[in-house]
């Protein structure tokens, strides 16, 4: 990605942030969306906004639904917002990078955790064996 497209991205990410907190008033957004990320193509035809959304899988879809549905008013308020000549096509999708994120993490707080159970089993054995 180019500056250009970072910068673009991180703005829209931003405005996008804005709109949803303060314009959205859909009934399906129950579970808070937060946007990661934003990838604009090179072209600055598209953008891809990855979003987390809290909530059971079906509040999930039911509030991924709704923001792929207000996807043109979004464009159209940031249209206004933008100093560019074109505004990006918005595109929703939700950001499984998270979702490999949390799993990993628990992966490593589990081998953390029975690390710390292993070095407390030799402790134990090495008092005992040192007490006979």
């Amino acid at each position: 990605m180019s500056r250009r497209t970072d910068r673009l991205g991180s703005l829209i990410q931003h405005e996008l942030g804005q709109m949803i907190l303060h314009a959205l008033n859909d009934p399906r957004l129950v579970g808070f969306p937060s946007i990661t990320r934003v990838h604009v193509t090179e072209d600055l035809s598209t953008a891809d906004v990855y979003v987390t959304i809290m909530g059971t899988p079906g509040e999930q879809t039911a509030a991924l639904n709704a923001l792929k549905h207000s996807a043109g008013m979004m464009r159209t308020r940031l249209t206004k917002s933008l100093s560019t000549r074109t505004t990006p096509f918005l595109q929703f999708h939700f950001d499984e990078d998270v979702k490999k994120e949390l799993e990993i993490q628990a992966l490593l707080q589990k081998v953390h955790d029975e690390n710390e159970a292993l070095d407390r089993k030799r402790t134990e054995q090495e008092q005992r064996d040192t007490e006979e």
